[in-house]
C-alpha cells in the first residue's frame, strides 16, 4: 500500500511540476508585457487613438487574469492531492 502512495505522490509531483513550469512561462510573459508597457513614452503614445488604447489595456488585462487564474487553478490542485495524501496516511495509521 505505501508504494502505491508513493507511486501517486510521485506522479503528482511531476504533474505539478509541469503546472508550475506553465505557471512561469506566462509569468515571464507578463513581465515582458510589463517592461513593454514600462518602455511606452508617457506623452502622446501612438494607440490609434482612444479605441486602440482600450483594446491594448483589455488584452493586458486578459493576460493577467488569465495567469492569476492559473495560480489559482494551481492552489487547488496542490490542496486537493494534499487532501488525498493526508486521508491516505490517516487510513494507513488506523491500519
Amino acid at each position: 500500500m505505501q508504494n502505491k502512495i508513493d507511486e501517486m505522490l510521485i506522479h503528482m509531483s511531476h504533474s505539478h511540476q509541469q503546472m508550475a513550469r506553465v505557471l512561469d512561462a506566462e509569468r515571464q510573459m507578463a513581465v515582458r508585457m510589463s517592461q513593454i508597457i514600462h518602455d511606452l513614452p508617457d506623452a502622446d503614445p501612438e494607440f490609434d487613438g482612444i479605441s486602440g488604447l482600450i483594446e491594448n489595456s483589455g488584452q493586458i488585462n486578459k493576460s493577467i487574469i488569465a495567469y492569476l487564474g492559473s495560480i489559482a487553478d494551481l492552489q487547488e490542485a496542490l490542496a486537493e492531492t494534499l487532501n488525498h495524501v493526508v486521508k491516505e496516511l490517516g487510513s494507513n495509521e488506523e491500519e
